[in-house]
């Protein structure tokens, strides 16, 4: 290529000839232009914007369930009511269960004061004398031992009667009371209770009327129970019409 020649120029000279003498041009090699790569541009971010009241808004609630709230309240000042709950059944023991332990203990102190009034015609029909005929070595254990039993028939007493079942229009409250300084309350929602049953064994539970209330739970399959229950099939068919109309949305109660 001649050195006065421009790039382009020499192109259009022949560089050399073919066989029927037809001259023959070289070509610029072809290249691609480069492509441009445009960044990608970031999706545009969306947000959502949620407004929310500073409290929740409240239910308007009758005044019919506030007042049989407040009445429950003040009939039953230890239940640990939510508001607006009030209670529906109020389940308490038979008297029977009290039977056994209080006979045996007014036995045991009608026998220990017969004793304790009866020492001296005792001493002298066995012919004992001297020291040990002192009716004060007698009488004074004895009154203290009747004081001791009597003590712990109050505390049977005391633990039986406190142990008590109440029906609310939310839950079910169990109040236990399991020595006279140790109690605790279990509470099961309606939501959660899956079968509510009860069972009389034996002849004396279905002639006197009284039996076991058996509740259970979904989820952790728990079992709640509570004996010596007077008309233990008319609180259950009361309970089972709360759960009913609990789940259901219905008024619990009415």
């Amino acid at each position: 290529m001649n050195p006065e020649q421009t790039p382009d120029e020499s192109y259009e000279q022949p560089v050399a000839y073919d066989a029927q003498g037809r001259p023959l041009y070289a070509h610029p090699p072809k290249t691609e232009a480069p492509q441009q790569v445009t960044p990608q541009q970031p999706a545009p971010q969306q947000f959502v914007h949620v407004a929310r009241a500073v409290e929740p808004a409240r239910q308007e609630v009758s005044e019919e369930v506030k007042k049989r709230h407040d009445d429950s309240a003040k009939a039953y000042p230890t239940l640990n009511l939510s508001e607006n709950e009030y209670v529906i059944n109020a389940v308490r023991r038979h008297p029977i269960g009290l039977f056994l332990p209080m006979s045996i203990g007014t036995l045991i102190i009608v026998v220990a004061l017969t004793i304790a009034l009866n020492f001296s015609a005792i001493i002298d029909s066995v012919g004992i004398t001297g020291a040990l005929a002192d009716p004060g070595l007698v009488v004074t254990p004895v009154l203290l031992f009747c004081v001791l039993i009597g003590l712990g028939m109050f505390i049977v007493y005391y633990v039986y009667v406190n142990n008590k079942f109440f029906l609310t229009n939310e839950s079910v409250i169990q109040e236990i009371q399991l020595s006279l300084f140790s109690r605790h309350e279990q509470t099961v929602s309606l939501a959660n209770i899956e079968d509510a049953s009860y069972y009389q064994r034996g002849i004396l539970q279905q002639l006197i009327n009284y039996g076991s209330i058996r509740l259970s739970t979904q989820g952790d399959e728990t079992t709640y129970r509570f004996t010596y229950v007077a008309h233990p099939k008319e609180h259950i068919a009361t309970l089972n019409n709360a759960v009913e109309s609990f789940k259901n949305g219905r008024p619990v109660g009415d």
